[in-house]
């Protein structure tokens, strides 16, 4: 079941959902609109192995926005911090993103009970387009969990992006065995 926007908000007032910095008119009928923050970053090297640890370089998105292009593959982040104790958190793109041919996650749309940081996204462009800090990127959709969660994220040693940070995250795949 996705929360309502009713049931987002007493979840905020419990403490199970928190959403920093929040604005109740990012509040939608089921989910809350989170916003691009000012960094982006890209890798080093123009082969990524999924066994090595590989390198980003982070710049700041200039006053007058930034080009993303189709031939490159950049890390951003949100604005805002979030804590998710109870229920399930999926970032979704908003549809006015999609329309301008921006992705903003590859894979990684679910979130972990227990998920508490910033929203490292996977962008990919269709075409040139001009990205500002601030802009609206996507929205968290909370999903009612059933049954006990026996290991929140937050509180797993084997968690890798338990880091809190508002710079983009690379990958840490290499941290796994394989």
């Amino acid at each position: 079941m996705i929360l309502t926007d009713a049931q987002i908000l007493e979840c905020m007032e419990k403490g199970s959902i928190k959403v920093e910095p929040f604005r109740r008119e990012c509040l939608g009928t089921n989910s809350y609109d989170v916003h691009l923050g000012k960094t982006l970053a890209v890798y080093k090297d123009s082969v990524l192995d999924a066994r090595k640890h590989n390198l980003i370089e982070s710049f700041e998105i200039p006053e007058e926005g930034y080009v993303l292009t189709p031939d490159n593959f950049y890390l951003g982040v949100t604005q805002e911090y979030t804590e998710t104790l109870a229920h399930v958190p999926f970032l979704e793109g908003k549809s006015s993103v999609g329309r301008l041919g921006i992705d903003i996650h590859a894979t990684a749309g679910k979130g972990d009970v227990g998920f508490c940081n910033y929203w490292t996204l996977e962008i990919s462009v269709k075409k040139p387009v001009r990205i500002y800090s601030g802009m609206p990127i996507g929205q968290l959709i909370y999903f009612s969990v059933e049954g006990q969660i026996l290991t929140p994220y937050n509180k797993k040693n084997s968690a890798k992006y338990n880091h809190v940070t508002a710079q983009p995250m690379e990958s840490m795949m290499w941290k796994n065995q394989f």
